[in-house]
């Protein structure tokens, strides 16, 4: 119960702050990555500063023996850069640059714009589902 409250707790607040920041917006997004148009450089502030908390995020988590809602931390094991690594995030930044949504903020667009958020969340399951069918 503890796990699914602060689960719960922290996708409310992750949503709140891809609203407000302006992430779950597409246009917004779109002109972030329009160098040569139109370039709106706000949501550069955002992962910006989306990296200090993170930072200090990192550093806590190296003192703490467990999670604060139990069981153990799952890190990831490896950070080696192979093609599958490359070619996902080929494929994540066409999808970004086209829709102007990445999965978090097409879940909490569910909520401002149903149809293009589900239009696109859709999209990312069929390619979801696609992943699992291809051998690795």
């Amino acid at each position: 119960m503890k796990q699914s409250l602060i689960a719960l707790l922290s996708g409310l607040q992750f949503g709140a702050g891809l609203a407000v920041s302006g992430m779950a917006d597409p246009q917004r997004v779109q002109a972030f990555l329009d160098l040569t148009g139109a370039w709106d450089p706000t949501l550069a502030f955002v992962m910006g500063g989306a990296m200090i908390p993170m930072a200090l995020a990192w550093m806590i988590q190296r003192r703490m023996a467990a999670p604060v809602g139990g069981g153990t931390f799952e890190l990831p094991g490896t950070s080696r850069i192979d093609g599958n690594l490359a070619i996902g995030a080929l494929l994540f930044g066409i999808g970004w640059g086209i829709g102007g949504l990445c999965p978090g903020p097409a879940i909490a667009d569910l909520a401002i714009a149903p149809v293009s958020a589900a239009t696109f969340i859709a999209a990312m399951l069929v390619g979801m589902a696609a992943h699992k069918l291809i051998p690795q």
